[in-house]
C-alpha cells in the first residue's frame, strides 16, 4: 500500500529489506533483489532523496532505513495536505459550475459525446466519480464497455456507492453473464429484471445521465450527457417506473422462499437448483443453457424431470412450487 505514497514497487521493495535488517550496499542490495547493480544504485538514490534511506557515517557506500515513522510519516502528511487542498478545490469549482448552471443554455445542459471511445471514457468517469449512487438500463447487446472491462464498478461498490440495475431479460443469453449479476450482487448491489428496457441509461448521483444519441445504436457511437434539468428528472423517473415494474433479481432466488434441499425425498443437486434459479427468474431455455454450459434440448430435458418429480404439469407451477417451498408436501 505505499504506492500510494508515490513509492514504485521496487522502491517499497529496497526500503521494506532495510527496514527488516542493517546497512548494506548497493551490490547486496542487487543480490537480494535479482536486479542488476546500476539499477540498485539509482533506487538508493531516489530512496535517500525521499528520505527513506541514509547513508552509514561509518561506510557512505552503505545505505540504512530511516525510521518508518519519521520518513513515511512525512510523506503521508504531505499526501493528505495535497488531497485536502484538492479537495477544496473542487468544492470551489463545484459551487461555481453549479452558480452559472441557471444561465447556462439548453446546448449547455444537454452535452453530445463523439465517438465509442468518448462513449466509453465517460461511462467509466461517471462510475469513477459517483459519490452515493449509480442507475442503470442494462440492454441486452453489450455498447462499447463489456462487463468484464467494467472494473470502476466494482471499485465503486467497495468504496459504498450503491448499484440499483434493470437488466433487461436477454442479456442473460449472454454466456457468463448470470455469475457477472450475481457477483454484483453479492458486492451490495440491486438489480431487477424486465422483459425489456426502453433505452442505454446510466445516472451518477442524480446529478449526470449518459444514454445514446439515438435509440437505435448499438455501437455506441455517440451518447447524451444530460446536466441537472428538467430532462434529467424525467430519465429518473423513468428509472423508478421500471424499477418498481421489475422482478428482484437473486442469485439463488430466495426473493421468492427458499429453495428445499431435497425434493420428494430425493436430494436436489447443485446443477437443478442453479437451473431453477434461472428458471425461476424467467430466462429462456437458450439463456439457461448458455450460463450452465448445456444444450437447450438438455435443460428442457432436465425441467421436464423436475416437473415430474414435483408432480406439477407447467412450468409455472414449477416455479409455484419452489416459492412455495411445496418440496416436501409443506403449502
Amino acid at each position: 500500500m505505499l504506492e500510494a505514497l508515490g513509492l514504485s514497487a521496487d522502491e517499497v521493495r529496497a526500503y521494506q529489506r532495510l527496514v527488516a535488517g542493517t546497512s548494506e550496499s548497493a551490490e547486496d542490495l542487487a543480490a537480494a533483489l535479482g536486479m542488476e547493480p546500476p539499477t540498485a544504485v539509482a533506487l538508493l538514490s531516489d530512496l535517500e532523496d525521499k528520505g527513506l534511506v541514509a547513508r552509514s557515517v561509518a561506510d557512505p557506500t552503505r545505505f540504512a532505513a530511516s525510521p518508518p515513522a519519521v520518513a513515511l510519516g512525512a510523506m503521508l502528511t504531505e499526501r493528505q495536505e495535497a488531497l485536502r487542498r484538492a479537495e477544496l478545490q473542487l468544492t470551489t469549482l463545484t459551487e461555481s459550475y453549479r452558480t452559472g448552471a441557471d444561465e447556462r443554455a439548453l446546448a449547455d445542459v444537454i452535452e453530445v459525446v463523439h465517438g465509442p471511445q468518448a462513449v466509453a471514457q465517460r461511462f467509466l468517469q461517471l462510475q469513477r466519480g459517483a459519490r452515493s449512487e449509480v442507475l442503470a438500463f442494462v440492454k441486452a447487446s453489450v455498447a462499447v464497455v463489456s462487463p468484464e472491462e467494467n472494473v470502476d464498478e466494482d471499485r465503486a461498490l467497495e468504496r459504498g456507492v450503491a448499484y440499483r440495475l434493470v437488466i433487461e431479460a436477454r442479456a442473460f443469453d449472454r454466456p457468463g453473464y448470470f455469475d457477472e449479476v450475481r457477483q454484483l450482487v453479492e458486492g451490495g448491489g440491486t438489480c431487477r429484471i424486465r422483459e425489456s428496457v426502453p433505452i442505454r441509461l446510466l445516472v451518477a448521483d442524480r446529478e449526470l445521465a449518459l444514454l445514446p444519441l439515438t435509440g437505435t445504436d448499438e455501437r455506441g457511437s455517440g451518447a447524451l450527457l444530460v446536466h441537472p434539468s428538467g430532462l434529467l428528472d424525467a430519465l429518473v423517473a423513468l428509472f423508478e417506473l421500471a424499477w418498481q415494474g421489475g422482478q428482484a433479481f437473486s442469485p439463488t432466488g430466495d426473493s421468492a422462499g427458499d429453495w428445499s434441499d431435497d425434493l420428494d425425498g430425493a436430494p436436489l443437486d447443485e446443477l437443478d437448483r442453479q437451473l431453477l434459479t434461472l428458471l425461476f427468474h424467467g430466462l429462456t431455455d437458450h439463456a439457461i443453457g448458455g450460463q450452465l454450459g448445456m444444450s437447450q434440448r438438455t435443460v428442457q430435458r432436465r425441467v421436464r424431470q423436475l416437473m415430474e418429480r414435483a408432480g406439477v404439469s407447467s412450468r409455472f407451477q414449477l416455479g409455484h412450487a419452489a416459492a412455495g417451498r411445496r418440496w416436501l408436501g409443506r403449502s
